[in-house]
Order: structure tokens, then C-alpha cells, then sequence
């Protein structure tokens, strides 16, 4: 039988997984019932598996019967603090919410497992298998490098594969080499003046009038200093000054999400939202203290190993169901640590069930989103696919 076929017959098994997972999603880097998940997953395959001191992580290393490289797969494990409003028979019911697909992702890549498991002997190399927590916001990729992940084997990956379910007609690819989505950086600015009376207002130096027009003027900043073709996104998300209305506060400050698809722009964005900040605040005879926390860097694809992901992706799943992406998402992932360390590609996975028009399905994130684990299957072999191929090929 073919990669696919027996990916086929393990369907079922992995639907189950699936959604044992999604009616238990843990928030942040400790995982422990869906690390135990796992493992019981794992727990008959020859594997040799580690976990996490810093995080509930899992990492096994299936060793091929032929010397070679090592090739990673990752598949992310966490929720979100979603209150599910799916109305399916397997919703969360804890107030968390598997919104972004982690479910299938981890289920997908237990099934990449057992495939792979089954052709060990004749695997060229070993794959690793990074099975990660605190992808949302957490930096859980990050702390798993930190612990060891790339040595895993003895060897450090020729190259990274991951595949992300998202939105939009079923069991359909996308790959793209280059930049595939943001980089994540926070923006805090914190305005300083002094308090008053609010009858009185010349009486007082008031921050919430200079933070209202650093906000403006922020966001005429981005349009005025970055080029359309080099985009940056500044979404300014939090607001807060004073309790009572009639007071003046001596301090006022607001919170933003600014994503970016280069290193220069992250510079420049820390440069210019100082500079107008302080501006600002001076002109309004107040003072302004400013934070910009980088969180996650660019996705980058490697441009040869993407190529590479789409001419194995259409060779398995056919041209109807592959296709290269023109544009990278502004949102932001994780795994842009590891593929800043090995060359490798992200994924995505069309997976909306198919009585949802995918042009009005719920996003990632959403408590209503929905993603049909009928393609766990395609997802297993297109993981294990890589793994297979690229280890053929050796170190080049």
C-alpha cells in the first residue's frame, strides 16, 4: 500500500485523537493532559521520546534502518482562552478553546509518526518529531530550542516541515517561499503629565490629550515612513486612563500589536514609534516612556525547500489541490524560531467542512471557527511524505 492509503486507514484513528484533544485544550507551556495524551499515542512506536523541564513538550527521534540526516516535524499543541460556541458534540466545555486547529495539528503529526514508524527500516536518517506547547503568544518553539531541540537526534535537521490547518476549501495546499507570515512585535507607551481638576484643565498637563494624538499620529507615521511594498501593521488594541470622570490622571497609556515582514522594519519601527511618542508628549508638556518588546521574529520559507514542498505536495495530491501563495498573512508564528535555525518551510491546510462557504467561514481564533478532521489523513502522509523524500536526498 502507498503512504496515502495507509494514511487513509489510520483515519479514523486519528479523528478519535483529534477529538479527545479538543475537548480538553490546555493554555500556555504546561500542557500536562495533553502531554499525556500524547505519549499514550506514542507509546508503541520506536521511539526515542523526551520531554520538556521548562515545558510540557515532547520530543521523539525515530531512528531509520539507513544512515542519513535528521528531518523535524513540528505540530504546535496548545489552545486558546476561547469560550468555544462551535455547538459541536465534542466542544470544549472548559472556558479553552482549540481556535487555531492545534488539535488537528498534533493528531496529524501522531498519524506522520505511525506512518513513518512502519517504514522505519527504510527511512535514510531520522526524523524528529517536536511536539510543542505555548505557540500562542508563549514562545513555547523558543524554549524548546533553548532545552536541546535541534541535538535531539546527535545531529542538527537539514530542514523543518510544518503544516497549519486554516479556513477555505478542503484538503487544499499552500506553500510560499519567502517571508509566509508577520513578524510579532508589542508596542506600550506610557504618557506622563501632571493631574488635575477636569473643570480645570489648564491647571493640569494632560496625558490623555497628548496619548489621543501619539495614537493618531502613530498610525499616519506608518503610512508616511514604510513602504507599501515592504507593509507594516500597526493595530493599536488598548487604551487606559483614569477611573473617575471628572479627574484629570497624571498618566495615560495604550497597548499595540505591530506586525512586520523584514528585520529593518522591526528597527525602524522601534526608532519611529519613539520618536514620534516623545514628541508628541513634549509638545504636550508631558513626558513619554516607550516599550517595544519584539515576540516573534518573520516566518521566513526557505525559497529551495518551499519550491521543493510544492513539487512533492502536487506529486502526492495532484495540481488541483496545491497551490503557491502570492502573499504572506500578517499574523505571526513560532516556528519562524526553528526555521531561522534550519531551512525548512510552513504549510497551510485548507480544511473548512464543506456545508461552510469558505468565504464566510469563521477565522482562527474565532469561537465559532471549524476545521473538518477528514483531512488528518492527507495531513499525516503529507508530513510523513516530506520526511520520506527529503531524507532521500540526503544532506544537499
Amino acid at each position: 500500500m502507498s503512504l496515502t492509503d495507509d494514511a487513509r486507514a489510520l483515519q479514523d484513528d486519528l479523528v478519535t485523537l483529534r477529538r479527545e484533544l479538543h475537548r480538553c485544550p490546555e493554555v500556555g507551556l504546561d500542557l500536562p493532559q495533553t502531554q499525556r495524551i500524547v505519549l499514550d499515542a506514542l507509546a508503541d512506536l520506536p521511539l526515542e521520546i523526551t520531554t520538556g523541564t521548562a515545558t510540557s513538550s515532547v520530543v521523539a527521534v525515530l531512528r531509520g534502518g539507513r544512515p542519513g540526516p535528521t528531518v523535524l516535524l513540528r505540530g504546535d499543541m496548545d489552545g486558546l482562552p476561547v469560550a468555544e460556541e462551535t455547538g459541536l458534540d465534542f466542544a470544549s466545555t472548559t472556558g479553552t478553546m482549540h481556535a487555531c486547529g492545534h488539535d488537528l495539528h498534533t493528531a496529524g503529526l501522531v498519524g506522520a509518526a505511525r506512518l513513518l514508524s512502519a517504514r522505519r527500516e527504510e527511512l535514510a536518517g531520522s526524523v524528529l518529531f517536536m511536539f510543542q506547547p505555548g505557540e500562542e503568544g508563549y514562545g513555547g518553539a523558543k524554549v524548546m530550542l533553548e532545552e536541546g531541540l535541534l541535538e535531539a537526534s546527535g545531529e542538527k535537521p537539514v530542514a523543518a516541515y510544518a503544516i497549519h490547518v486554516f479556513p477555505g476549501p478542503r484538503g487544499h495546499f499552500e506553500f510560499r517561499s519567502g517571508p509566509m507570515l508577520a513578524g510579532s512585535n508589542v508596542l506600550r507607551v506610557t504618557v506622563t503629565g501632571k493631574g488635575g481638576h477636569g473643570s480645570q484643565p489648564h491647571t493640569a498637563l494632560d496625558p490623555v490629550a497628548a496619548l489621543v494624538a501619539i495614537a493618531a499620529d502613530l498610525q499616519t507615521m506608518v503610512t508616511r515612513r514604510f513602504s507599501v511594498f515592504d507593509p507594516v501593521v500597526l493595530t493599536i488594541t488598548q487604551l487606559s486612563a483614569g477611573e473617575a470622570v471628572n479627574v484629570i490622571p497624571a498618566t495615560a497609556s495604550l497597548g499595540a500589536t505591530v506586525r512586520t515582514l523584514s528585520h529593518d522594519n522591526v528597527e525602524a519601527m522601534r526608532r519611529e514609534t519613539r520618536r514620534v511618542a516623545e514628541g508628541v508628549a513634549s509638545a504636550h508638556g508631558c513626558t513619554a516612556e516607550v516599550e517595544f518588546e519584539v515576540q516573534y521574529p518573520v516566518t521566513v520559507n526557505d525559497p529551495d525547500e518551499s519550491a521543493w514542498v510544492g513539487e512533492q505536495l502536487r506529486a502526492r495530491f495532484g495540481e488541483e489541490r496545491v497551490s503557491e501563495r502570492a502573499d504572506p498573512l500578517m499574523g505571526s508564528e513560532d516556528f519562524s524560531f526553528v526555521l531561522h535555525e534550519v531551512p525548512g518551510s510552513f504549510i497551510f491546510l485548507q480544511c473548512s467542512p464543506p456545508d461552510v462557504d469558505p468565504d464566510d467561514a469563521a477565522v482562527n481564533h474565532s469561537a465559532h471557527v471549524l476545521f473538518d478532521d477528514a483531512v488528518l489523513g492527507d495531513q499525516a502522509a503529507a508530513l510523513a511524505g516530506l520526511a520520506v523524500e527529503r531524507l532521500a536526498r540526503g544532506q544537499g
